[in-house]
């Protein structure tokens, strides 16, 4: 059982992944998987630089903990994610049978765990998910890095 502490230490990492991003002036979200207390994959938001909006910080983390894992389902995985995944990655972590998913900001743009849409609503799988951890540190990351923009 993974404790509350644990989901701010693996969140902790996420942010450093935004931060990364940040440093090069993508949108600072950031992403970590973790199986069995150990990250099996980390990624940041590249869809500036790689000029593809598939490059979210979740679908990067899932292709890299499915090419170290050796297949397509990442069962007994968690993702952190300092931002509530979009449609697509809420999918995307769906598909990959991602049985646990903590975030920290909410999106009230796009974010489809709650927030705006429900995708656990949808019956093929039903991942865990708890929102809001160090909520404020992941939400002011975004914040200042669009009014910067501004």
């Amino acid at each position: 059982m993974i404790s509350y502490t644990d989901d701010e230490k693996f969140m902790r990492l996420a942010i450093d992944e935004a931060k990364r991003a940040e440093d090069e002036d993508e949108v600072p979200v950031g992403a970590v998987i973790v199986r069995g207390g150990e990250v099996i994959a980390s990624a940041y938001n590249t869809r500036e630089y790689g000029k593809n909006a598939l490059y979210h910080a979740e679908i990067k983390a899932i292709d890299a903990a499915c090419k170290k894992l050796g297949g397509w389902r990442l069962v007994g995985c968690t993702m952190y994610v300092t931002l509530e995944p979009c449609p697509m990655c809420a999918g995307a972590i769906i598909n990959a049978r991602v049985e646990r998913v903590v975030f920290g900001a909410p999106d009230h743009k796009a974010g489809a765990f709650g927030t705006m849409i429900n995708l656990t609503d949808y019956p093929l799988f039903k991942p865990e998910i708890v929102g809001g951890v160090l909520k404020d540190e992941c939400a002011e990351m975004l914040s200042s890095f669009f009014k910067k923009k501004r």
